[in-house]
């Protein structure tokens, strides 16, 4: 029997494919690009699954290929640009599946934020805008200032603008008019605290708290992920807090099965949503996960693809060792020709460990956000605290080296 993938996030590949065995199936990742696994792909036996080669975001195609794999029990979503057309594929197929409107729903970061704003559950409103400076004064009159002007459908942190002052509202306006997006742009209020993610795992409306991951944010004006740590050692009131405020944050929102990663800001008057992710954590958070807790935490993706309750429900707190990771961007851009300092990992505390992102040969154009992310270092610690000291005193050995363009 078989449990299919529609595409996948970048790391946690080898993870799945251990989980899907463990369920008695064997994993099929459909892509439409295998480049992107190509760190974890490299470290699985050549037949550990099967890959389809097939153009993802061709619903059609994707629908073919699924009808022709043997014995398909269920198919895994673990991305966000793939969530609409695999809730839409499972639903086509006759398979388990969160509900597509819901989807659509959570796919959308303005529409999330009206509607918690409604529920009284987030204190700002959400403003769809045109790119275009003239929508300024609607910016001010309707969100004011502080706000953050993003793209509804965005992820990695592209299309994010925080702005301050009128100057920064315009030349934002201004920059967004020449950008692509994904969905729509919309402004929303800024608010101001630490950013957080909480990871959950829900069932059957009910939702779990698996622990807090901390999120470093780069100084302003771009806000590009420079770091994390999971599980935040947080004080139990303020983690009930968060426990009930995130569950009823996902059903209002109506997420009520397989796991969410929920990014919120702790404000001085409570936590305020950022966005919500209908999928485990990107970058290492799965592996995080993984360690934190001492299991698998893929056997419950695999388990809600198949319909069934995930027993990671029911699990122990994290008892494991914390994780601290660092994400090492390059200076600026050009081609990616190799590292400095990857050799001398191990003589760091934490055994910290080098993933790649990027691979020597590689164009890298956008370095303000995720997109420019060379490879991540993670380490071990007894606490999140520690090992994010651990992580970022190993990263901060290891330098991309870029040959810049000829023209430069």
């Amino acid at each position: 029997m078989t449990i299919a993938a529609l595409e996948a996030l970048t790391f946690g590949l080898g993870r799945l494919v251990d989980a899907a065995d463990n369920a008695g199936h064997r994993l099929c990742l459909l892509t439409g690009d295998r480049a992107v696994y190509r760190h974890e792909l490299a470290r699985l036996q050549p037949d550990a699954l099967d890959i389809v080669d097939v153009d993802t975001g061709d619903t059609s195609a994707c629908a073919d290929a699924l009808a022709a794999l043997p014995g398909l029990k269920g198919l895994i979503n673990s991305t966000d640009t793939w969530s609409v057309p695999g809730a839409d594929l499972a639903a086509r197929l006759g398979l388990p599946g969160p509900d597509p409107t819901a989807v659509r729903l959570l796919r959308d970061k303005s529409r999330v934020r009206d509607l918690l704003h409604e529920r009284g559950l987030s204190r700002g409103p959400a403003l769809a805008i045109p790119a275009d400076p003239a929508a300024a004064g609607d910016v001010l009159r309707t969100i004011g200032l502080p706000a953050v002007l993003k793209d509804s459908a965005g992820t990695s942190s592209r299309n994010v603008w925080l702005v301050r002052d009128e100057e920064q509202l315009h030349m934002a306006l201004g920059e967004a008019a020449q950008r692509p997006f994904t969905g729509r742009l919309f402004a929303e209020p800024f608010f101001a605290g630490p950013v957080y993610s909480a990871e959950t795992l829900s069932w059957a409306g009910r939702t779990r708290l698996l622990g807090v991951l901390s999120r470093q944010m780069s100084p302003e004006p771009s806000v590009r992920e420079e770091a994390a740590a999971f599980p935040v050692a947080l004080p139990d009131p303020e983690l009930d807090l968060i426990e009930d405020w995130v569950g009823r944050v996902l059903e209002t929102a109506g997420h009520d099965a397989g796991f969410a990663h929920v990014e919120f800001v702790l404000t001085t008057e409570g936590p305020e949503l950022v966005e919500i992710n209908r999928r485990i954590g990107g970058a290492l958070v799965g592996e995080a996960l993984c360690r934190a807790l001492g299991t698998n935490v893929y056997d419950a993706m695999v388990a809600a693809a198949l319909g069934l309750r995930p027993d990671l429900l029911d699990a122990p707190r994290a008892t494991g060792p914390g994780t601290g990771f660092v994400l090492v961007y390059p200076e600026g851009p050009g081609t990616l020709t190799g590292w400095t300092g990857v050799d001398g990992l191990a003589a760091f505390p934490g055994s910290p460990e080098w993933y790649p992102t990027a691979a020597p040969g590689d164009r890298l154009e956008h370095v303000r956000d995720q997109r420019g992310c060379t490879g991540i270092v993670l380490a071990e610690g007894a606490t999140a605290e520690l090992a994010l000291h651990r992580a970022l005193s190993a990263a901060g050995s290891i330098r991309p080296v870029m040959a810049a363009d000829a023209s430069q």
